[in-house]
């Protein structure tokens, strides 16, 4: 039985550009697509859906269950509307309701103040008649509910997630100038990046693109690290989503062979990205755990490394990477003298694919290379685009190069391994999660 008639409705906010990327994910857990916007998706799911896709999805940075949708062009309907909704049926009575936020578009009622200050009067005064109650306590645990009014119709939404989805429970120190989880997973979307296919990242920071391919290769689902909202909803059913956990855990691959690395010129980096990657895996060995399972998830591999001084391991891959901006590291004359050197990746990555995230317009034109395909992200505050360079094209450029005399070949990746700790020039790290505790698995 659903908490509504037939079927659930959700709605999963994401990147803006990363809704069909989102909306893949959605279908292939089994539910049904109703329509999307920018940066949000919609979409039906039972009951165990409400757990489960906070649990799996990777591109997703919230998930909320849509309360009610209804015509709200004056502030009595808008109030009504939220009034006649069962909100005694997912409150416990110390609840504390916080309307997070409002967005308007092209309404009639255009104060996010007043509706967020009617919306939970509305809420409060359904909950205070139905228990009795003229004054909640308000004790409890904090209750998110988040309103869209589109052409006067409203949306009521209540929060599933809690902390944002990104925040895997991984990370204990992220370092300078984050990518996020979530925006890792895209690129390695946008890539259509497979697990077959050996990955690098020469600009690892505190290695969440190994770490979130990682995660994707052996099919861990990235939530099982961390709590979700609707654990403190009346909702919420403990003994179904132990079993989710668990059907879940039991479709984790340990019998696959995947050659995921990073690299980065700043020691720190790497002890950090070496420390979050353990904390990713022990994760995962923890869900294995609640099947009876003692097997082990290989960790990515990092070394300490200049990008110049890396070489290929393999005839192909993916090189994959978000470098200083020169927006939130360094300055912009730093930025474009680094891209510069980064054409180097080209000839020494000859066959590879390269993928890259930055949000300085120069980027191609520093690097002297155009990409075969450009997207646009919204990463986090900043607008960035991914740039994407098809491995045919690169080998021929690079093959070219070689055969006029112009650079001399290299030798394999292990080089790079003999020059650890022989430069110290300053990199992008990235931005810390929540913790959990380290074990031996």
């Amino acid at each position: 039985m659903c908490y509504f008639d037939n079927m659930n409705t959700l709605v999963a906010l994401c990147a803006v550009g990363a809704e069909k990327i989102l909306g893949n994910e959605i279908k292939f857990l089994g539910y049904k697509l109703v329509d999307n916007a920018p940066g949000r998706v919609r979409f039906l799911a039972d009951d165990d859906g409400l757990f489960r896709v906070n649990l799996c999805l990777r591109s997703a940075d919230r998930v909320y269950l849509q309360m009610a949708e209804y015509k709200a062009s004056n502030f009595d309907e808008l109030f009504d509307g939220t009034y006649t909704l069962p909100w005694q049926d997912f409150f416990h009575k110390d609840v504390r309701v916080v309307i997070d936020k409002v967005r308007i578009y092209k309404s009639k009622l255009n104060s996010e103040h007043s509706i967020q200050g009617m919306v939970q009067k509305a809420i409060y005064s359904k909950l205070g008649d139905v228990w009795h109650i003229s004054t909640l306590p308000e004790s409890g645990e904090e209750c998110d509910v988040r309103v869209y009014i589109d052409e006067d119709i409203a949306k009521i939404l209540l929060d599933l997630s809690g902390l944002p989805l990104h925040k895997r429970g991984y990370r204990t120190d992220g370092g300078i100038a984050p990518l996020r989880e979530t925006t890792a997973v895209d690129l390695l979307q946008l890539m259509l990046w497979r697990r077959a296919t050996p990955l690098h990242d020469p600009f690892c920071g505190s290695g969440t693109i190994p770490i979130e391919a990682t995660l994707y290769a052996h099919n861990i689902a990235p939530g099982f690290g961390r709590r979700f909202a609707l654990e403190h909803l009346s909702i919420f059913n403990a003994k179904r989503a132990l079993e989710i956990k668990k059907e879940e855990a039991s479709k984790i691959r340990t019998d696959v062979e995947v050659h995921v690395t990073g690299s980065d010129i700043d020691k720190t980096a790497v002890d950090r990205a070496r420390t979050n990657a353990e904390h990713a895996c022990v994760m995962a060995g923890r869900a294995l755990q609640l099947i009876g399972s003692d097997k082990r998830i290989p960790r990515p591999d990092f070394i300490v490394s200049d990008f110049a001084g890396l070489r290929a391991p393999y005839p192909s891959g993916l090189l994959l990477c978000n470098p200083p901006y020169g927006e939130r590291i360094g300055d912009d004359e730093e930025a474009r003298v680094l891209y510069k050197k980064m054409e180097s990746l080209f000839t020494d990555f000859a066959g590879w694919q390269i993928g890259v995230i930055t949000s300085h317009r120069q980027f191609q034109e520093c690097l002297g290379r155009y990409a075969h395909k450009i997207k646009s992200i919204k990463a986090g505050n900043l607008d960035t685009t991914f740039y994407m360079y098809s491995g045919e094209e690169k080998h021929k450029e690079a093959k070219n190069r070689n055969n006029n005399g112009n650079r001399e070949n290299k030798t394999p990746h292990n080089e790079a391994k003999k020059n650890i700790n022989t430069t110290n020039r300053r990199v992008v790290h990235l931005r810390p999660g929540e913790s959990i505790d380290e074990a031996e698995y």
